[in-house]
């Protein structure tokens, strides 16, 4: 079984992208809070944080084009997904990121005037099964 749920915040506000087949496709990053656990270097008490990779497709991308912004905070869930490619100067990478099939609003509105109200019926979204991360041609993935 293959299954991430995280709660975090937005690090960057999405890049959205789309494929030359014209499917949707963005990249976000989150931050996860990891209670208890210290850097070497933090002030007592201090959280630290896990930074991980967001992808979304379709539906969900289009979504977090219009309501995500860096700072917001979201509650995903995905699969995880290891691919490996090769960059402009022909070395091998490997990315881990998480495949978000499914995400909801945690925190309350950015913007109108400081009112905690939430999202409302746009609060979460499911994005319907799609296909294993493999079958997406490398070509298709614009970054």
């Amino acid at each position: 079984m293959n299954k991430v749920i995280l709660m975090g915040r937005l690090t960057r506000d999405p890049e959205v992208r789309t494929t030359p087949s014209g499917r949707m496709v963005a990249r976000l990053g989150l931050a996860v809070d990891r209670p208890g656990a210290r850097r070497q270097d933090a002030q007592p008490g201090q959280q630290t944080a896990d930074f991980i990779n967001l992808v979304m497709w379709e539906k969900s991308a289009d979504l977090a084009q219009r309501y995500l912004t860096k700072g917001s905070q979201i509650l995903v869930e995905g699969r995880l997904s290891v691919r490996s490619y090769e960059d402009q100067q022909g070395q091998k990478r490997t990315a881990t990121e998480v495949v978000v099939e499914r995400f909801e609003f945690a925190g309350s509105r950015p913007q109108g005037g400081g009112q905690s109200s939430s999202y409302g019926a746009q609060s979460s979204y499911s994005q319907p099964a799609a296909p294993a991360f493999g079958s997406v041609d490398d070509e298709e993935v614009p970054f």
